[in-house]
C-alpha cells in the first residue's frame, strides 16, 4: 500500500491502483480540498484545456463558482518544439525562459514570428470553446487555476506567471495528483498556495492515477463550458 497526502492536508492510504474514475470524478474529489472557497462571490475557476476542463467542471460545480479557460501555449524553439522558449497565456501576456534565448541566440524576428503563430492558435482555441461568450471577469478576484495532475508543473507555472501580471486578487493552484516534487517546485517558484488531493509515491506519472485517461475533446470542452455557464446562471438567477 502506498500513501497519498494532500501538500496542505492530511495523509490518507491508499492501493496500488488508480484513484480516479476519470477527469470528472476527480474534479468531484478535488473539491473536497477547496471547500472554503464555496458559495463564494469573489472565486472564479480556471481551467486549463482541454485536460482540466472536466475536472475543473466538476470543482466549479461543487463550489458554485463560475468556469472559464486559461490557454497557455509553448513557445517553441524552430527545429526543436519541445525546447519551449517561453509561452504565452489567456490575455496575451508573454513569458520568456532567459536562458534558453540566451543558449539558441534566436533572432528577434523569428522570435516575433513564433509569438504570432502562436498567438493566432490560442485565439483559435478561445474563441472555439468559449463560442462567443467573453472571457469571464477576473480582476479582483480569487483564481483558483486546475489542471488534471502536475508532472512537470511547466505549463502550470506559465499559466501562474500570466496570471500574476493581471489583477487577480489570489491565486490557488488545485489539482487531482501531482509529484511531491513537481508541487513543491512549483509552489517555491511561483509563491502561490497549491494544493493537490493526493501526492502518491512513487508517481510514474498522472495518467497511471486514472481508470480513463482519454484525451478531452475539443467538443467536450465546448459542453461543459456552455452547462457551467447555464448551471450558474440559473443558480445566480433564482
Amino acid at each position: 500500500m502506498w500513501r497519498a497526502r494532500g501538500f496542505y492536508g492530511g495523509i490518507c492510504n491508499m492501493w496500488t491502483e488508480p484513484i480516479f474514475k476519470d477527469r470528472r470524478d476527480a474534479g468531484r474529489k478535488l473539491a473536497r480540498w477547496l471547500t472554503e472557497f464555496a458559495g463564494r462571490d469573489d472565486v472564479v475557476v480556471l481551467a486549463l484545456p482541454r485536460g482540466g476542463v472536466p475536472v475543473g467542471y466538476e470543482a466549479a460545480k461543487a463550489l458554485e463558482a463560475p468556469l472559464d479557460i486559461f490557454i497557455v501555449r509553448k513557445l517553441g524553439v524552430p527545429g526543436q518544439k519541445e525546447l519551449a522558449f517561453g509561452a504565452i497565456a489567456s490575455g496575451g501576456t508573454v513569458v520568456y525562459n532567459e536562458s534558453i534565448l540566451r543558449l539558441t541566440g534566436m533572432p528577434e524576428a523569428v522570435i516575433d514570428k513564433v509569438i504570432e503563430e502562436e498567438q493566432k492558435e490560442l485565439m483559435r482555441r478561445e474563441n472555439l470553446y468559449r463560442e462567443g461568450y467573453p472571457a469571464l471577469e477576473i480582476d479582483e478576484k480569487a483564481a483558483i487555476v486546475i489542471d488534471d495532475g502536475l508532472a512537470t508543473g511547466a505549463s502550470m507555472a506559465a499559466a501562474i506567471t500570466a496570471l500574476q501580471k493581471m489583477k487577480t486578487n489570489k491565486i490557488v493552484v488545485a489539482v487531482p495528483v501531482s509529484s511531491v516534487q513537481a508541487l513543491q517546485e512549483l509552489s517555491d517558484q511561483t509563491g502561490v498556495r497549491c494544493i493537490a488531493a493526493y501526492t502518491p509515491e512513487p508517481f510514474y506519472g498522472v495518467g497511471m492515477w486514472y481508470r480513463d485517461f482519454s484525451q478531452t475533446s475539443d467538443e467536450e470542452v465546448q459542453e461543459l463550458l456552455a452547462a457551467s455557464r447555464q448551471t450558474f446562471a440559473h443558480a445566480h438567477s433564482a
